[in-house]
């Protein structure tokens, strides 16, 4: 993964200097204050420990408080750098993600009916088998190196800011991957479009459900086989998403692209984990708007409009 610009790397590290040698200059500034004081200020006779320790402090405190600013000037400086540096790696995986899909999905919109296609078993979509390039792309290859329960449930929830290294750590070693960059930027794409509508993440209620009813989903169970996983309530968020995936044709394709990618994640993943990190999964935020948008496209049993008309383009 490349990082930023070395120009830029440059000019930060040149900074963090500077907020050094600033600090440093107003301690010896402070000092020669103190001095001054000291030598033609009126003499503190009779002060006694008392007043020699109140001196004391009024000498060390704004040192100290100088060098607190300074070092929190510096770690600011380090953060904005790795901030940076992820926002580029991702605009990069972005940039490399539009070309890619542009030769392996030609027509996003014929994958809309998504709970048919998935009714079978493990296997992908049937589009998936029939498009020979996209075997190529290895789209639904695992990586290279497999990311472990920690770090993958990290990277589906994403960071919460800069100061979340590790999140930022797994987020990197998930977007390494083709496949697990291609989900990581839907699911962005999504919560980002959702918190748009005031939908957040964050702020639905996600009740634990059984660990065997996600292995039965990941297996190919659909509807209301898989209706107990349906445990959104918030009705106002399932309006929401029902609106923008009947009025919004560019968060529906958006949708329907992330919902297949995170059915795939799962269908991998009942292969060799535990029932336990699937349940784990849906509890990221990644997760969460799996299981508005499965409940919203009738995944869950939960069938409405888009639902019946996904299910009658897919028959």
């Amino acid at each position: 993964m490349a990082s930023l610009d070395p120009l830029r790397r440059l000019a930060m590290e040149q900074a963090r200097s500077r907020v050094l040698a600033v600090g440093a200059a107003v301690s010896l500034a402070w000092l020669v204050l103190v001095g001054l004081f000291a030598l033609f200020g009126p003499e503190g006779e009779g002060q006694g420990a008392a007043g020699w320790l109140t001196w004391l402090v009024g000498v060390i405190l704004p040192l100290a408080l100088v060098w607190l600013a300074v070092w929190s000037a510096r770690s600011l400086l380090s953060l904005r750098l790795e901030a940076e540096e992820l926002r580029a790696m991702l605009a990069r995986m972005q940039g490399e993600g539009v070309t890619a899909e542009t030769m392996a999905e030609p027509r996003p919109a014929a994958s809309a009916p998504l709970p048919a296609a998935r009714r079978g078993a493990v296997p992908p979509a049937p589009r998936v088998a029939a498009d020979a390039r996209q075997a190529s792309l290895a789209l639904d290859s695992p990586p290279t190196t497999e990311l472990t329960p920690a770090e993958l449930f990290h990277a589906l929830n994403f960071p919460d800011g800069p100061e979340d290294r590790e999140a930022i750590r797994c987020l990197r070693l998930a977007l390494a991957d083709p496949g697990m960059a291609r989900l990581i930027r839907a699911a962005q794409d999504v919560v980002t479009l959702l918190a748009g509508q005031g939908v957040y993440m964050d702020e639905l209620a996600v009740p634990e459900a059984d660990p065997v009813l996600w292995r039965r989903f990941a297996e190919g169970a659909r509807g209301e086989a898989v209706a107990e996983l349906a445990v959104i309530r918030d009705e106002a968020a399932l309006a929401s998403a029902g609106a923008m995936l009947h009025g919004d044709e560019v968060f529906r394709d958006v949708a329907h692209h992330f919902l297949r990618h995170f059915d795939r994640l799962m269908s991998r993943k009942v292969q060799d984990s535990d029932p336990q990190l699937l349940a784990a999964l849906a509890e990221t935020r990644s997760g969460r708007a799996f299981i508005l948008l499965a409940q919203a496209t009738g995944m869950l049993g939960r069938a409405g409009a888009e639902a019946d008309g996904s299910q009658g383009a897919g028959g």
